[in-house]
């Protein structure tokens, strides 16, 4: 055992991150998602995108293509886990939601929707569906 006070109280960098995800709530799982998506070099635009029609989690550009991100958690199956989650009423909404947002650009890049959902107990599963809706 290391005499080091510092050793003791800090943990390892993936128990930390388990035990602050933990109990993963809506902004948290948006706050996880954003950082994984940078990771994979997507820019972070705008967080909580709201409008009459609806919310976007995450507004980000993949290159040149402005993406749309959906962000769904869920600790188990019970009810067909985080990619049931997203209806075909909350694609819609989306959908009108985006319309909006781009309604104020100067011009329409090309655009995509995305979902990350998180899974699994401490929620760190991650799995990234590109263009899940099609649109």
């Amino acid at each position: 055992m290391s005499s080091c006070a510092a050793d003791s109280a800090t943990p390892n960098h993936a128990e930390s991150e388990r035990e602050r995800y933990a109990e993963m709530k809506g902004g948290e799982a948006e706050q996880y998602a954003a950082e994984f998506l940078q990771r994979q070099h997507l820019v972070l635009l705008e967080r909580n995108y709201h409008c009459r029609f609806g919310e976007i989690d995450l507004i980000m550009r993949d290159g040149e293509t402005l993406v749309f991100v959906e962000v769904r958690m869920r600790t188990n199956q019970i009810f067909g886990g985080a990619a049931a989650s997203i209806t075909l009423s909350k694609q819609t909404k989306l959908l009108r939601t985006a319309r909006h947002y781009l309604a104020k650009l100067k011009s329409t890049p090309p655009c995509r929707f995305d979902a990350v959902l998180l899974s699994g107990s401490d929620g760190l599963e991650v799995e990234w569906i590109k263009n899940a809706f099609g649109e």
